[in-house]
């Protein structure tokens, strides 16, 4: 068969075209890594003497016990040498082995059947599992250790481990280098491509870009319930959402979501908008949209948030509806502000707020999660240096923390299928949500790490505002709490233990899944279900030994709940009033701004 001139040229033209796109990729690549910013050691890690203590305990109890060791490394060699003998047979046969069941459960990172059907492969990975299980025996329960240092331990080893993982090079990734094949190196290039600009985006920080972030905007595809700003000041815009019932229950629902990120994760698309339901269901809906702070807010703390922000909403929505009272929602560190202002008007026999309603929310720091391996001095040093020098917490090192505790998800995952793969980000709206993240004022941000997490002064009653200790024993407010079973953020155990320290009625609810997941689970969606218990969860592990199981979301629940504590039903309210005219469509203009 004669050879095809044209296709030799084509191939020529390519070759030549992608030799020059990477020469300059190459060049933007060191710009970009030399415009990195200074980063503080202490943000990038746990204090050195942790890994000096963990070394020496590790020594000691090898010293001690040398058997302990010598059984580990003796098994370590056999399955290893065992491994080696099975690729080397089988790459000099010629043999593949089977691909793996179906129905056997699999690490999603060896997807491929070439992870077991080629001998290559399959001694990578086989040997890698081998490396992690005996780094982890090795690390565990070390004695000399506190039982923080041994969950640091715990943590940064497995870290490491994730970040050595086979399917994280390109030399051991089959997908990436089947598709490199397939292209003829194009998607290498776009992977280049894509790494040299996520890299120029974040100044010169590796943050992979997680969603397509053309894909979406704010108010146009993503957070279109309709509603209007009714009041701004300078902590946040008060949005009012139009009814879509004819009646509309007495009492008033105001949301407050985590100022960490922005409210619209409850309102990404109709078919799973929390705002868009609770309106569905007769609630007139107000939500608060946090302001996205910058240098200016540099003296901004827990006081501020409460009574600029808490106080200023629940009057607002008060004096716009006519009503004595507010049911409110809390999210995450929302939900800690609520119970610091509950607290306060406890104190002050201030009933504005009829119930109260939790989405993961912690109150109690004493087990912090997966969080509370960073809080140690050495980090909220590094901490308070970086905000008092710029004013402010970044937006970037909060979102590196929160994707570092699913790294495999958030980071590794994206990485490959970006950088190794060259695909485009995908246009998913939960990923471009969770890329728009924001600042926290530096006051508020060493109220938070320091007096919540590291001391854990609102459980223990010394938590202060406005000059004055709360109790939180003092709230009988009727709260409706919801944790999630694998939140990795705000852990359900001590989520349930703090709130459990109210005086007032309570409805403890378990929900499958994790911190986002498992709010953002719409009443129709059928995806996850929850658990509910009438006892109290002194004893949590018999609370849900013994609780009952839903299979399915949550959402209709709580709609009852809050039903019961909102009132008879009147004609359905138009945002605003007289006093407080409509200043701009919803979802407003805070939303919209970036975080520097």
């Amino acid at each position: 068969m004669p050879h095809d001139p044209t296709t030799r040229d084509d191939s020529e033209i390519r070759l030549n075209n992608n030799l020059k796109k990477l020469e300059d990729l190459t060049k933007r690549l060191v710009g970009a890594i030399a415009g990195k910013e200074p980063q503080s050691p202490d943000l990038q890690g746990p204090d050195s003497a942790l890994f000096a203590k963990a070394a020496a305990a590790f020594v000691n109890e090898t010293m001690n016990d040398p058997s302990k060791l010598i059984e580990q490394q003796v098994g370590y060699w056999g399955e290893t040498l065992k491994y080696w003998s099975e690729a080397q047979n089988a790459l000099l046969g010629g043999e593949r082995t089977a691909p793996p069941s179906v129905d056997k459960p699999q690490d999603r990172r060896f997807k491929n059947p070439l992870w077991e059907s080629h001998p290559f492969f399959r001694q990578a990975k086989q040997q890698y599992l081998l490396n992690v299980e005996i780094m982890e025996n090795s690390v565990r329960n070390l004695k000399g250790l506190s039982e923080k240092e041994q969950r640091q331990v715990d943590f940064f080893t497995r870290q490491i481990l994730d970040l050595y993982s086979p399917a994280n090079f390109l030399a051991t990734n089959p997908d990436a280098l089947e598709k490199a094949v397939e292209t003829e190196g194009q998607s290498l290039i776009d992977g280049l491509e894509n790494l040299v600009r996520d890299l120029e985006a974040n100044h010169g920080e590796l943050s992979v870009t997680l969603a397509d972030p053309n894909a979406f905007e704010v108010g146009v595809n993503i957070a279109t319930t309709p509603g209007a700003v009714v009041f701004q000041n300078r902590m946040f815009q008060l949005i009012q959402y139009a009814p879509t019932t004819e009646k509309v229950h007495k009492v008033p629902l105001v949301i407050f979501p985590p100022w960490i990120n922005k409210f619209y994760i409850l309102d990404l698309k109709e078919k799973n908008s929390l705002i868009k339901y609770a309106v569905d269901q007769g609630f007139t809906v107000f939500v608060v949209s946090w302001v996205n702070p910058d240098e200016s807010y540099r003296d901004v703390g827990f006081d501020e948030y409460v009574k600029d922000g808490l106080f200023k909403a629940v009057d607002v929505a008060k004096q716009i509806t006519g009503e004595e009272q507010v049911n409110v929602i809390g999210y995450c560190i929302a939900g800690t502000l609520l119970t610091i202002a509950l607290a306060h008007m406890a104190a002050h026999d201030d009933k504005s707020i009829k119930s109260a309603t939790y989405f993961t929310a912690m109150t109690d720091f004493e087990d912090a999660g997966d969080l509370g391996v960073f809080i140690d001095d050495g980090f909220l040093a590094g901490i308070e240096r970086e905000v008092d020098e710029k004013g402010y917490l970044s937006h970037r090192f909060m979102s590196r923390t929160f994707s570092y505790l699913r790294a495999n998800d958030l980071v590794y995952g994206p990485a490959i299928r970006s950088y190794m793969m060259g695909e485009a980000p995908p246009a998913f709206d939960l990923l471009f949500w969770n890329g728009d993240s924001t600042n926290l004022p530096a006051k508020m941000a060493k109220e938070y790490l320091s007096g919540l997490y590291r001391d854990n002064k609102l459980s223990k009653g010394q938590f202060e505002v406005f000059g004055e200790q709360l109790d939180m024993g003092k709230i009988k407010t009727p709260l409706y709490v919801i944790a999630t079973r694998s939140d990795h953020i705000a852990p359900w155990k001590p989520s349930f233990t703090g709130l459990n320290k109210t005086s007032g009625t309570k409805k403890f609810v378990l929900a499958q899944s994790g911190h986002i997941a498992g709010i953002v689970n719409p009443a129709n969606g059928g995806k996850y279900g929850h658990w509910t218990n009438r006892a109290s969860p002194r004893d949590l592990d018999k609370w849900f030994e013994n609780s009952e199981f839903h299979n399915e979301s949550w959402w209709g629940d709580w709609s009852r709940w809050l039903a019961r504590r909102s009132g008879k039903k009147i004609a359905a309210r138009t945002p605003g009033n007289k006093d407080y005219p409509v200043i701009e469509a919803a979802p407003g203009s805070y939303v919209k701004k970036r975080a520097i």
